[in-house]
């Protein structure tokens, strides 16, 4: 299974913001979207970083004034990627040693093509096994 299968059932729409913008419009933007990360991008193709729920959180705890600041003061900005052509495995390895939920796909120009989080991988892995179920179970019953 590659990423690549992720991104065909969940879609390639990635959330982007500028490094400029104010941290408060990241969090709208997160809650808009319901999700946990956003990708900071000046041009919505290119990756300068990545924030999440969680850098707000230490962000705010460290500066309760920290929403008017840029989006650049929180973001991590060695940001781990994969290809759509990875495999889920390695996408897992990375997600489980790094100890992140999200990593942005990107293509073999570096333009940026979708972003997986650890929920997604859970889901496919998940659909995986009862597809393998239901074939063993057939297999065994001998229907199909």
């Amino acid at each position: 299974m590659r990423i690549s299968d992720i991104l065909r059932a969940k879609g390639s729409t990635v959330t982007t913001i500028r490094p400029e913008d104010p941290v408060r419009v990241l969090v709208a933007e997160l809650a808009r979207h319901n999700i946990g990360a956003v990708v900071v991008s000046a041009d919505g193709s290119t990756v300068a970083g990545i924030v999440s729920e969680r850098d707000v959180a230490r962000g705010l705890h460290e500066d309760p004034a920290l929403l008017d600041a840029p989006v650049s003061q929180i973001m991590t900005g060695d940001v781990h990627t994969r290809a759509p052509g990875d495999s889920i495995e390695d996408l897992m390895l990375l997600m489980t040693e790094r100890r992140i939920r999200h990593v942005p796909v990107l293509s073999g120009s570096g333009a940026l093509v979708g972003i997986v989080s650890i929920g997604d991988v859970v889901k496919a892995r998940i659909s995986r096994l009862e597809f393998e179920k239901e074939q063993l179970e057939g297999y065994i019953s001998g229907v199909g």
